[in-house]
């Protein structure tokens, strides 16, 4: 973005499908002052950027409500489908002109905050002169919306038409042409305006001439049928992608609206809107967490089915972080806020999502390209079949006009260009909903191409914090063991002391009161317990106090080549048993690595810890290691991979794995850190199950076959009313559902994708 350029980020009501899309970004392209536009007909937004003149905004406003939309500004602190803090840009639809102030107005009103967005967007949206519809609002009921008005009026003026005709059969033709024009006027309307704005080969305008010249012919009572089916058809689409768009909106319906504010002492309830960071909030058993944080006092266990498809609850104490719309399960938790409601783990990823969907992938480019020449194609083929065999070949005008017309109807391709976008939007809003995240449609469709996987092990293969494997007792029961070692621990913040307290907790160990305790430097740590002198130590500083027996050296350097930490427990100058600790694997590591190789692609660890300790590892999993690597050696792991023809895939931490994460195909960040997962690499998995892996690349493999099966029925249906058009076996009405019926069909098959997500997300 340059010096004096700023962005500005809308939501557009009535916006259902990428021809429409098309439409606005040629339209606004042509705004004097406007740099770049990016539009996502899915997540309904359009981002542009543009110079610091104050009259751009009411420029672009003025543009795009000329074209039958409706606009509403979103600020940084807007959630989903624009919340609270949406600022109405446009009051009424198909306001222009001196009313188009009230968006100027929004914008001083919220300051400049709202025109800068980290989002980024990469300008390249299609300039396809494709179709639009009578725009209205896409919440609520179909038949509030304008778009179910104008088809439900349309729809009575055709019945009337028919019952009056039968009782004054000399009007039909005049009757026919009225109830016609009852949908008619505003499509032809929304035509002349895309013209203007730079479509001119709109369906609408298509429309136009099919339907006029269908009453040039004497076929009113047809051009009226064909009106209405096209309004049908729209009206579908558009409930249709609403049904997309409110896959992910709905995200923002599981934050709670109210909070518990403790403040000196006291608790009271305010809006989880209002909470700032650093406030400390109490979540009772059975609420919403109302923010993201960190719990300050309490255990409870955790349902984060909503936000991460998590689907069993998890247990979580002191310093563990939690996510916003996720349920308290049976214990009250005090938590400290770590994000603001314009930054917690819902909003943020809603707003990636929407951006996402604003980027194309290169088969969205593509088809975006053809389309640009297909329309106007189609035009000509239409003028040459109406024209040609009645000059050349002695055809009736009539019935060659009503094929060329015909054909006009079948050439709109907003089929094949809605059949990439749609399966995008639809995959990217699954992949949400369980807590896989991607950067976009080219992310998308890079990763199913992914024949190589390197995985970091601190924190992506392994849990991250070390854990209690193994308890030994020599001469003292292991119970014994656990208790004294857990009453020299009490209180010390060690990850090593962390492990045993909480392995204590979960024996339900008794851990007795100590006295004189004393940590005695990179040795360990001593005290009297029970009445016993108690050390708990190093093997070394262990056999510095006691002479270890062969047996017991045996033990410890074993457990030590299996990569674990030992610490010995002395009581009264004997050795009473030793404690083994390691950073253990996550529970899915090994089967979600297993589902990697079972689909052929290789699978490599890359990590700086030592050698001995990382075999253990990838031995347990199956893994191939390469172990005590700088972040320089693990990017050029990642190099040698791809030059050896590997597609490759990197997943850690995204903070000390960058260089890597920059150097693979696809970079992904692994963990329930929010801002790690979302600002890092191309995409991130926010709950940390290995498995989910493979189902990033599943979803993307099950993606493109969705999108081939969409052009092949988008390109199929028309094919086939083309030849049945031209040889005379079907007309006007025909040809309309070969457009919108494929249209229906392209995104109705992409909306499985959502049910897939769901499936498995449960």
């Amino acid at each position: 973005m340059t010096k004096h350029s700023q962005q500005s980020r809308y939501r557009v009501d009535g916006m259902d499908c990428a021809s429409c899309a098309a439409k606005i970004d040629t339209a606004v392209r042509r705004v004097p002052g406007v740099e770049d536009v990016s539009v996502s007909a899915t997540a309904g937004t359009m981002t542009v950027r543009h110079g610091d003149d104050e009259a751009v905004g009411p420029a672009i406003t003025k543009t795009v409500t000329g074209l039958g939309y409706k606009l509403r500004l979103l600020t940084e602190h807007s959630i989903g489908d624009g919340g609270p803090k949406a600022v109405e840009a446009c009051g009424c639809q198909g306001r222009s002109g001196p009313d188009a102030h009230a968006h100027d107005d929004a914008r001083k009103s919220e300051g400049p905050e709202h025109r800068h967005h980290n989002g980024q967007n990469d300008g390249k949206a299609s300039s396809a002169e494709l179709h639009g519809h009578d725009h209205g609002p896409t919440n609520g009921p179909w038949w509030r919306s304008g778009k179910g008005r104008l088809t439900i009026a349309s729809g009575i003026a055709l019945i009337a038409a028919y019952a009056i005709g039968k009782l004054v059969p000399g009007f039909e033709p005049w009757i026919f042409t009225a109830a016609m024009l009852v949908g008619l006027v505003p499509i032809a309307r929304r035509a002349i305006m895309a013209a203007i704005a730079g479509t001119p080969f709109s369906i609408e305008m298509l429309m136009t001439i099919a339907a006029v010249g269908a009453v040039a012919i004497s076929a009113s009572e047809e051009a009226a049928t064909v009106v209405f089916l096209f309004l049908i058809g729209e009206l579908l689409e558009g409930v249709a992608a609403g049904r997309a768009r409110a896959s992910i909106q709905s995200l923002t319906a599981l934050l709670p609206k109210t909070a518990l504010l403790e403040e000196g002492g006291k608790t009271r309830e305010v809006p989880a809107e209002d909470l700032i960071v650093d406030s400390l909030i109490l979540v009772r058993p059975g609420d919403r967490i109302p923010a993201d944080g960190l719990i300050v006092s309490g255990e409870s266990a955790i349902d984060e089915a909503p936000v991460t498809g998590e689907s069993t609850p998890v247990r979580k104490g002191v310093d563990a972080i939690v996510f916003a719309g996720t349920v308290n399960g049976e214990a009250a938790l005090r938590i400290r806020v770590t994000a603001a409601a314009a930054d917690n783990t819902i909003a943020r990823v809603v707003k990636l999502v929407e951006e996402a969907q604003e980027s194309k992938a290169p088969t969205e480019r593509f088809i975006d390209r053809f389309s640009r020449y297909y329309t106007p194609g189609v035009v000509v083929v239409a003028a040459l079949v109406a024209v040609i065999p009645p000059l050349l070949f002695g055809g009736a005008w009539s019935e060659w006009i009503y094929k060329g017309l015909a054909i006009l109807l079948i050439g709109c391709p907003c089929a094949l260009v809605i059949s990439t976008p749609a399966a995008i939007a639809a995959s990217l809003s699954a992949g949400a909903r369980r807590g896989l995240l991607l950067k976009g449609g080219a992310v998308l469709e890079k990763i199913g191409t992914i024949t190589a996987a390197a995985f970091d092990k601190t924190g992506t293969l392994t849990e991250g914090k070390p854990q209690v494997t193994d308890i030994v007792g020599f001469g003292r029961p292991e119970a014994d063991v656990l208790r004294l070692a857990a009453a020299l621990e009490t209180g010390s913040n060690h990850p090593l002391a962390r492990a045993i307290l909480e392995r204590a907790a979960s024996d339900n160990a008794a851990v007795p009161q100590i006295t004189d305790a004393k940590a005695i430097g990179g040795k360990g740590i001593t005290g009297t317990v029970d009445g016993s002198e108690v050390f708990f130590g190093s093997p070394h500083a262990a056999g510095d106090r006691t002479a270890l027996t062969p047996d017991q050296i045996a033990r410890i350097a074993a457990f030590n080549d299996d990569g674990k930490t030992v610490s010995v427990l002395l009581a009264d100058g004997q050795v009473a048993g030793a404690i083994a600790m390691r950073d253990e694997p996550r529970v899915d590591a090994k089967a979600g690595l297993k589902a990697l190789a079972d689909a052929g692609i290789k699978t490599v660890m890359l990590t700086g810890d030592n050698r001995r300790t990382a075999d253990a590892i990838g031995k347990q999993l199956g893994i191939e290691v390469h172990a005590e690597l700088l972040p320089q050696d693990k990017q050029r792991v990642v190099g040698e991979l791809k030059r050896q023809g590997f597609s490759v895939i990197k997943v850690g931490d995204g903070i000390n794995d960058a260089p890597a994460l920059a150097a693979a195909d696809v970079g992904i960040a692994m963990g329930g850190s929010a801002d790690v997962a979302l600002e890092t690499a191309d995409a991130a998995v926010l709950h940390g199950r290995v498995g989910d892996v493979f189902a990033m690349i599943a979803l993307s493999k099950r993606t493109m076959a969705n999108i081939r099966q969409n052009i092949a029925i988008a390109i199929g249906l028309k094919a086939v009313f083309l030849v049945t058009t031209v040889v005379g076996i079907t007309g006007l009405w025909p040809a309309i559902l070969a457009d919108t019926g494929a249209t229906v069909l392209v995104t109705m098959n992409a909306l499985r994708l959502l049910k897939v997500g769901q499936a498995q997300g449960s």
